[in-house]
């Protein structure tokens, strides 16, 4: 038994036949509201392809056991599976593995970050600097460690176009900054940020860093350890694999140092009354029972995308942003949010006199998905005035052939909407 790898995908040297790729993914070929399925909202969600759904089915039906516990056939089954894709995961990333916390996702990460490492640490005049486009999971545990400790908030302000403004960044990283929290890549402008270039600054300077990396794990070919930060979070989910899954990388040494963020069984070496020896790192931090099924899946999901090639990946959702935002600057009266030079496949748009909601729901009556509201970034578009946007977000499996069909289903709502 094998639900490790893939089917084979022939992506060595040329790229895949993306037509094929597509075939993969079975919720792509349903049909919505009677239309074709158009699916625009991969920043949400991404879809899962064959070999992870049957990775999950056949881990309940075969070899379904708890991890790390029983000495079993299925027991040791589960837990080869599960390790196997904390192995998978820290070699996607470039990493070890004894330096990866296996977890919900980036919101359970970054919150391990914040009450393990930040605020046992952390005190009244210290600083934590966040970036404007921070999604509020980068944001809110901030918040509530800086409630506990005294510490203080700072932003770093982003240009109009969506960047960074590196200037700025720069000159905020006074001595009583201690934190710097900045994501990969924005979930709403797409912007990619120079998080090498700003990690090396952060560590000369003594600024621990904690990278957001959810928007980069599925569509970048990343390399954690070249990025040098102290921190680097992802969820699976994002990356056709299986909700309820991610992981937190962390310097070993950080670990080691930390204190765990829950208590119970699996994340001890002993325990008596008098008190507990814990388990060394990462397994310190993963109390209780994991989402064993979805990890099995996770690591198919990582098998996958490297068969594709993430090179490959990237060039493809490159090709299909410059077909979209082109298509999409043609039509009378749209506003583009995010037009940083280095960018994803996010386009964050509205339509005047059209209300994102109103958008979006008339989008979906045609078949087309898209993400409308704030995209969890209550600041970030403050800062641009509005309320809400619609948000396309386009994948590899996506094609130009669905991007005409959105700006058909666009330019019939713009017309509905008056």
């Amino acid at each position: 038994m094998n639900l490790s790898s893939p089917r084979p995908i022939p992506a060595t040297g040329s790229a895949p036949d993306w037509e094929c790729v597509r075939a993969d993914f079975p919720l792509l070929m349903r049909e919505v509201n009677g239309k074709p399925l158009v699916y625009f909202d991969n920043a949400n969600t991404a879809q899962k392809p064959v070999p992870v759904i049957g990775a999950v089915d056949e881990f309940y039906r075969r070899y379904n056991a708890n991890v790390s516990r029983a000495v079993h056939a299925l027991g040791t089954e589960a837990t080869d599976a599960y390790e196997g894709a904390r192995t998978k995961l820290a070699r996607f990333l470039n990493v070890r593995a004894n330096e990866l916390v296996l977890c919900s996702g980036t919101t359970f990460a970054i919150n391990l970050v914040a009450y393990s490492w930040a605020l046992p640490r952390l005190k009244a005049g210290d600083v934590i600097l966040v970036s404007r486009m921070e999604h509020h999971a980068n944001i809110v545990p901030w918040q509530l460690v800086a409630e506990r400790t005294g510490a203080r908030i700072r932003v770093a302000e982003i240009t109009a176009d969506g960047s960074l403004d590196m200037d700025a960044l720069h000159a905020a990283m006074t001595p009583d900054v201690k934190l710097l929290a900045l994501t990969h890549v924005s979930n709403v402008l797409g912007t990619v940020n120079p998080v090498r270039e700003i990690c090396r600054e952060a560590r000369r300077r003594g600024i621990v860093t904690v990278i957001d990396g959810s928007q980069a794990a599925p569509h970048l070919e990343l390399d954690v350890a070249a990025i040098g930060c102290d921190f680097y979070a992802v969820t699976g989910h994002k990356m056709c694999g299986p909700t309820g899954t991610g992981a937190l990388w962390a310097r070993r040494e950080l670990l080691q140092d930390m204190p765990p963020f829950l208590g119970g069984g699996e994340m001890i070496k002993e325990v008596s009354f008098e008190g507990t020896v814990f388990n060394d790192a990462p397994q310190k931090f993963e109390a209780g029972t994991p989402n064993i099924a979805g990890f099995v899946g996770l690591g198919v999901a990582v098998d996958y995308l490297d068969g594709l090639g993430r090179g490959h990946i990237a060039a493809r959702e490159q090709e299909l942003l410059a077909h979209f935002t082109e298509e999409l600057q043609r039509v009378e009266g749209v506003r583009i949010f995010g037009t940083a030079p280095h960018k994803a496949a996010v386009v964050s748009f509205l339509v005047e006199g059209a209300h994102a909601h109103d958008l979006a729901t008339l989008l979906d009556l045609q078949g087309v998905a898209v993400r409308s509201g704030q995209h969890c970034a209550h600041p970030l578009l403050q800062y641009y005035g509005v309320a809400a946007t619609c948000r396309a977000s386009l994948a590899f499996y996506n094609t130009h052939a669905e991007i005409e069909a959105f700006m058909a289903a666009l330019r019939k709502v713009r017309a509905l909407l008056g």
